[in-house]
């Protein structure tokens, strides 16, 4: 019974090492690395923190209203996002002009067409430049095609 005892009492205290020695191992990389971590992120924090509040001390504002414009102008930055709703296109998609005027002068245009002009005479080239009727080339096409959609973009 004696033994028992001492055989119990030993068995736990080796589980028990190791287990503090798995502990150990844990926490002294792992911890070390969470540690430096969270001082990090604290750092972080203080910055900041004292940031937004010099930023409030000087009674810093990042709002904007008509009255930071010249003139007083009545502005409104939602107008901006109803641009393209409203069907504005902007500069952006605009075609330049000698990529307008390339386009004229592969369709043959020699003034401004409207939208059926440039309908009937995208038929004609088709035909001519399909890739079935030119032995699978089909540059002439794309070409064609870019073409098309900057002749229709200039129409109103």
């Amino acid at each position: 019974m004696y033994n028992n005892t001492i055989i119990y009492i030993f068995n736990r205290l080796v589980r028990l090492a190791i287990l503090f020695f798995i502990l150990y191992l844990i926490f002294t990389n792992f911890g070390t690395f969470m540690i430096i971590v969270g001082i990090f992120f604290l750092i972080i924090g203080f910055i900041v923190y004292n940031f937004k509040k010099k930023m409030r001390a000087n009674n810093f504002s990042f709002r904007f209203d008509s009255s930071q414009f010249q003139n007083g102008q009545n502005f409104d930055f939602k107008d901006f996002r109803n641009f393209n709703n409203s069907g504005f296109q902007g500069f952006a998609n605009a075609p330049r002009f000698d990529e307008v005027q390339k386009a004229k002068d592969f369709f043959g245009f020699t003034s401004s067409p409207t939208k059926e002009e440039i309908k009937k005479r995208y038929k004609e080239l088709a035909k001519k430049y399909h890739p079935d009727i030119n032995n699978g080339d089909d540059e002439k096409m794309k070409e064609l095609n870019h073409y098309r959609d900057i002749l229709m973009k200039t129409v109103e």
